[in-house]
C-alpha cells in the first residue's frame, strides 16, 4: 500500500491507541479556532422532549413510521426522537430548545459545519437564477472538474441525486461494460436500498433486524453473491466457484454502516489483484469516505486505486447529491455516449452543484485534514479511556472526520464482530448522551462524524459527558 493505515484499528482488537498516541499537533497553521473551556454543567438544564413527542406522534399518521429514513425512528435506541429545529456549525437544536453537540452531521455532509456562512451566501446568489434547469448549466462542468482531479480513480463523472442512485448506475454500468451479471459484496456494506443490495446490508436494515426486505424478489438478489469483509479467503473461493461470471466486487473502502469497520492491512490490495486476474471491475462505494478521509477518498489515502467509485453527500455541500465515476473506457459506456441508460430530471442541480463547489474549495485549504485527524483522535480516545474507567468493554477506531466504537473487546473485523457489541448498553449510553447535550447517530451500526466546525471546546465536554454517562449505566 501506498498510505500508512497505521492505527486505523484502535482499539479494534489491533491497538487500542496506536494511532491515538500520536502526538497531537497544533492546528494554528489551518487557521482554525479552537477553545479550552471543559464543562458540561455550565449548558445542563431541564431536558424535555414534549414538542418532540407530540410532533412525532403526529407525523406517525403521516408517514410510516413517522419518518422519511428508518433510522430516525429510534428503534434501536429507544425513547423519543427528537425532531430537529435548526442547525449551526457543529450544534442542532431540537423544537424543544434542546441544544447538542452533533456527530452525525447530516449523515456526513456537514464536515465543513452546518449551514456554513459562505455556502449559503453562494446558494443564495445561485437561486437568484433559478433553482432547477433540467438543463445543462456550467455549475456541472466546474463540480465535475474538482472532482476528477481529486478522485484517482475518476477521469469521467456522471451527477445523480443519491447515493442509492448512485450505486444503481455503477452496477448497471459494471454489467454492461463486462457483459456479466454477478457481483460480490461484503456483508454489513450498504449501499442503498435497491433490490440487488438489500442482501446482508447492514445499516438501517440491521438496526431494525431485518436481514433483507420483503418485497425484494429473489431475482433481483440471485446474482448477489456474499463474503464476510475483511475475509480475502472468502473472496478467493467465490472467484474461484463463479470462474468468468463476476462483473464487479463493490465494498465500502472503509466500513461505515456496521459501525466504523477499517480493511486489514493488504485486504484492498488483495481484492484489486484478484479483480484484476479476473477481468472483474473493483468499485469503491465512497459516498461516505470521498472528501471524508482525505482529498481523494479513501483510494487516496490508502493508495488503491479501483476501476469505478460513488460519491455523494460531501459533494453536495448537505443537499441532495450522488455521483459514479471511473475509467474513460468504462463511462463511455453511459448514455448518451454509450447504450447503457441512466438519466435525472434533477442530476446535476445548481443549487447542489454550487453546495459541493464551496464545499471542496474549503476542504482543500492547508490543515484541513490535520485537524479533523486530532479532534477525531481526542475524541475517541476520551471515550475509550472513559469507557475503561469506568468498567466497560469497549473498543473503537478512526481515520480523519470518521469514527466509530463497540461495547465489546473486539477485535472487530466484519459485521458479525460487530453484532457482538452489547446493544442494550449502548442505548442506554444513547440516551444518556442526549439528555448531556449530544448527538449521535441513533444506531450501534453506524460511524459517527466530524466537522471542521468542532472544537476543542466541543470534545472536551463530550468526553465529560461521556464518562458521566458511563458511570452510571
Amino acid at each position: 500500500m501506498a498510505a500508512s493505515i497505521s492505527g486505523i484499528g484502535i482499539g479494534l482488537g489491533l491497538s487500542c491507541s496506536s494511532n491515538l498516541s500520536k502526538s497531537l499537533h497544533s492546528s494554528q497553521s489551518s487557521g482554525f479556532r479552537v477553545k479550552m473551556t471543559v464543562s458540561v454543567e455550565d449548558k445542563k438544564k431541564n431536558y424535555t422532549l414534549q414538542k418532540s413527542e407530540e410532533a412525532f406522534n403526529a407525523a406517525k399518521n403521516l408517514m410510516p413510521g413517522g419518518v422519511n429514513s428508518p433510522v430516525r425512528a429510534f428503534k434501536s435506541v429507544g425513547g423519543q426522537p427528537i425532531v430537529i429545529d435548526s442547525v449551526k456549525g457543529s450544534h442542532m437544536w431540537d423544537i424543544d430548545g434542546n441544544e447538542y453537540i452533533d456527530y452525525v452531521g447530516s449523515w456526513g455532509p456537514a464536515i465543513i459545519g452546518h449551514a456554513d456562512d459562505e455556502v449559503l451566501a453562494a446558494l443564495a446568489e445561485t437561486m437568484k437564477k433559478g433553482t432547477s434547469f433540467g438543463a445543462p448549466c456550467l455549475l456541472e462542468n466546474v463540480l465535475a472538474e474538482m472532482v476528477i482531479s481529486a478522485v484517482p480513480s475518476i477521469e469521467m463523472v456522471r451527477f445523480v441525486n443519491s447515493g442509492t442512485e448512485a450505486c444503481m448506475g455503477v452496477l448497471r454500468l459494471a454489467r454492461a461494460f463486462t457483459g456479466r451479471e454477478k457481483i460480490i459484496k461484503f456483508e454489513g456494506c450498504y449501499h442503498g436500498h435497491a433490490d440487488p443490495f438489500l442482501v446482508k446490508a447492514g445499516s438501517g436494515v440491521a438496526t431494525l433486524g431485518l436481514p433483507d426486505s420483503p418485497g425484494v424478489p429473489r431475482a433481483a438478489t440471485f446474482e448477489t453473491l456474499t463474503a464476510p469483509y475483511n475475509d480475502i479467503l472468502a473472496v478467493e473461493n467465490l472467484f474461484n466457484s463463479n470462474k468468468g461470471e463476476l462483473a464487479a466486487v463493490i465494498l465500502e473502502p472503509v466500513v461505515g454502516n456496521s459501525g466504523f469497520i477499517p480493511p486489514k492491512p493488504d485486504f484492498l490490495e488483495a481484492l484489486q489483484r484478484l479483480s484484476k486476474e479476473n477481468g472483474t471491475l473493483l468499485i469503491f462505494d465512497e459516498v461516505m469516505t470521498g472528501f471524508r478521509l482525505s482529498y481523494g477518498g479513501a483510494q487516496e489515502y490508502f493508495g488503491i486505486t479501483p476501476d469505478l467509485t460513488t460519491l455523494g453527500k460531501i459533494i453536495g455541500g448537505g443537499l441532495p447529491v450522488g455521483a459514479y465515476g471511473g475509467r474513460r473506457e468504462i463511462m463511455e459506456m453511459v448514455a448518451p455516449a454509450g447504450p447503457m441508460y441512466q438519466a435525472g430530471t434533477l442530476s446535476g442541480n445548481p443549487l447542489a452543484m454550487t453546495a459541493g463547489i464551496q464545499t471542496l474549495k474549503r476542504l482543500k485549504e492547508p490543515g484541513t485534514y490535520e485537524y479533523l485527524d486530532k479532534i477525531t483522535g481526542q475524541l475517541v480516545q476520551g471515550i475509550l479511556d472513559a469507557g475503561k474507567k469506568t468498567g466497560h468493554a469497549i473498543c473503537g477506531g478512526y481515520i480523519n472526520g470518521m469514527f466509530g466504537f463497540f461495547f465489546t473487546e473486539g477485535p472487530v473485523y466484519n459485521f458479525d464482530d460487530a453484532k457482538k457489541s452489547d446493544t442494550a448498553k449502548f442505548a442506554r449510553f444513547y440516551r444518556g448522551m442526549l439528555e448531556e447535550g449530544v448527538y449521535l447517530a441513533p444506531s450501534q451500526f453506524e460511524a459517527g462524524f466530524t466537522s471542521l466546525a468542532h472544537t476543542q471546546e466541543d470534545i472536551q465536554m463530550t468526553i465529560a459527558a461521556a464518562e458521566k454517562v458511563l458511570s452510571k449505566i
